[in-house]
């Protein structure tokens, strides 16, 4: 019989598990006893392909062909910095493509890597169960957005996996922790992982696990601590030696692996002696140094301090307080660090909780989530948001949003919409995400044409757009002319990515400082489109009005207002042409649309 697995599919390691007889979940180790499977991977020059600690281990021999961290890449085509090398294998981004990892003559998608990881879980599993795994639920960071998550999908796919959902990230650590819990909490789930952070606020009780409010950075986890003690040894060696590991791409693995061990020996212990003791650029040579946790939390305090924005907004989002906190749970292994724990107690005022293993909690909760839709787990509902909201561009630049920001999903929205001028045959849906008033300062996901609109004066045509999302955050939307009943529609594409990563960082923090002059972007494009009515309809008027001189020449002045965009004149010409038009017989019954 078929098995279902969860899987954590981390920036540095993953994990799968699976339900037992009894309805718990268990975490599948791989070959050698190993519960983690380091989320590296390594394509040969004969094209074989391998995953896991095996792969990791060939980085130090042949770094050019090995892959690191690729799960930040997932999603993405605008180029980004790497920090540090987190890709060893080189990175390319031609114009109008999405990123693509060059391996000696071959270029690979993030997708195409991830899948590699995902197969080697699943044949993991297959192996341990003594059974073929067909169905996953995979884990993604509560922030990823819509073609992120349809990217991991897509990785499922590759690896021969049938995903029947995407998880968030803290929701399936809730799951795993709520599993046996008896009464009602409001928890805050706060998940520092390689790669990405995450804060998501859940009401649990009555196997009821509601999301009410999520944030994060989807730059900023265990690697990016990793980079700075990798930068301070390197710093070290170049100082004493001339020679600098991050330039040879051998020494620089080594470089990663002992700042990696550097930062979990400061979990534990005061201080560290670091011993560096591998060739550079051909140079053999041997550098070491004590390195104490004061010095690495000095290095690193501008990383805990980026953790307090998205841990506020997630509270301001849920309409919550620290105090209304019952629990802080923490998932990811790099919530072990000391700094991360002291900034929970300052920023919630009480310590966290570790009721589940941080390593295995998505994991356990994914698998969880598997049982629930295959019909093992009764008694227990998962709610969850979509994290940042969807809409479309309409006349005047303004981003009109259908489905907000933290709406439980699934869901549904419609709008009709009309024709912004006579006899309009087609219609551009440019479908956007953002918390931005105007298009332009949101970002493009897909765009598509409705044709065959059935001519009409401006204003009179109907045109429904209809967005679906579904529990995997995947998205539909549709267009339909209500009169001709032609109709088209999309499903967001991954050849669409989104989010480049000073956008996914500001995105929110910009809404709330732009506030102001959003409003005022917002408030000049709805004048200048009820002014463009205006003068629609005093053409209109014109030829059977007293005043139609008048009336056309304020017209005319207004029309080349609204081409300049000067708001001033926008403002004073509407105004003066409103107030004569108004004087003629009619005009009261038809104003209310303009």
């Amino acid at each position: 019989m078929a098995k279902a697995v969860g899987i954590d599919l981390g920036t540095t390691f993953s994990v799968a598990a699976f339900l037992d007889g009894q309805g718990r979940p268990v975490v599948i180790p791989g070959p050698g006893g190993n519960r983690f499977t380091p989320s590296v991977v390594a394509i040969l020059e004969n094209g074989q392909r391998i995953a896991g600690a095996q792969a990791k281990d060939r980085a130090l021999i042949d770094p050019e062909r090995t892959v690191f961290s690729v799960k930040r890449k997932m999603g993405r085509r605008t180029y980004l910095e790497l920090a540090g090398s987190e890709v060893i294998a080189q990175i390319k981004r031609r114009m109008g493509s999405d990123f693509r990892v060059s391996i000696g003559d071959r270029e690979y998608t993030p997708e195409e890597i991830s899948a590699v990881i995902l197969r080697k879980l699943k044949e993991d599993a297959e192996r341990y169960l003594g059974a073929e795994v067909r169905k996953a639920v995979v884990s993604v960071p509560a922030y990823f957005n819509i073609t992120q998550r349809q990217a991991t999908l897509d990785a499922g796919a590759i690896a021969g996996l049938d995903v029947m959902r995407i998880i968030d990230e803290p929701t399936a650590a809730a799951l795993a922790y709520g599993a046996d819990l008896a009464g009602a909490e409001t928890i805050m789930v706060w998940d520092l992982g390689g790669g990405t952070f995450d804060v998501s606020v859940l009401e649990l009780g009555d196997g009821v696990f509601e999301v009410k409010g999520v944030c994060g950075d989807n730059w900023l986890g265990g690697d990016d601590y990793d980079s700075r003690l990798a930068g301070l040894i390197a710093e070290g060696i170049e100082k004493e030696h001339g020679v600098d590991p991050r330039k040879d791409g051998s020494a620089n693995i080594m470089l990663r692996e002992l700042a990696e061990q550097c930062k979990m020996e400061l979990s534990k212990k005061t201080e560290t002696r670091v011993t560096f003791d591998f060739p550079v650029l051909g140079k053999k040579l041997r550098w070491e140094r004590t390195i104490s946790r004061q010095e690495f939390e000095r290095l690193t305090s501008d990383l805990v301090e980026r953790m307090a924005g998205p841990a506020e907004k997630a509270l301001r989002d849920a309409g919550l307080a620290p105090g209304d906190i019952d629990r802080v749970l923490m998932v990811g292994g790099s919530t072990r660090m000391p700094q991360v724990r002291k900034a929970v107690e300052r920023l919630m005022g009480k310590g966290p909780c570790f009721g589940v293993n941080p390593d295995e909690a998505v994991a356990m909760g994914a698998a969880i989530q598997a049982g629930i839709l295959l019909g093992q787990v009764k008694r227990k509902v998962l709610i969850d948001v979509i994290p940042i909201s969807i809409g479309v561009e309409t006349e005047g630049g303004v981003f009109t949003r259908l489905i907000e920001r933290n709406t439980s999903i699934p869901a549904a929205k419609s709008r009709i919409f009309t024709n912004s001028f006579d006899n309009q045959a087609s219609m551009d849906i440019h479908v956007l995400q953002g918390e931005r008033a105007m298009a332009a300062d949101n970002i493009t996901m897909d765009s598509f044409e409705l044709d065959g609109i059935s001519p009409a004066l401006r204003g009179e045509s109907l045109v429904e757009v209809r967005f679906e999302i579904n529990a995997n955050g995947v998205l539909n939307v549709s267009a339909t002319d209500l009169r001709s009943e032609k109709s088209s529609s999309i499903r967001v594409s991954p050849r669409f990515y989104g989010l480049p990563k000073e956008e996914i960082e500001r995105m929110l923090r910009e809404a709330e400082e732009h506030e102001d002059h959003d409003r005022i972007g917002r408030a000049r494009a709805e004048a200048a489109i009820a002014a463009a009515n205006m003068v629609s309809a005093a053409r209109l008027q014109a030829g059977e009005a007293a005043a139609s001189g008048e009336i056309t020449a304020l017209a005319d002045a207004l029309e080349a207002a609204l081409g300049e965009k000067d708001a001033p004149e926008i403002e004073r010409l509407s105004a003066e042409l409103k107030r004569l038009m108004e004087s003629l017989p009619g005009w009261r019954a038809m104003a209310g649309n303009y």
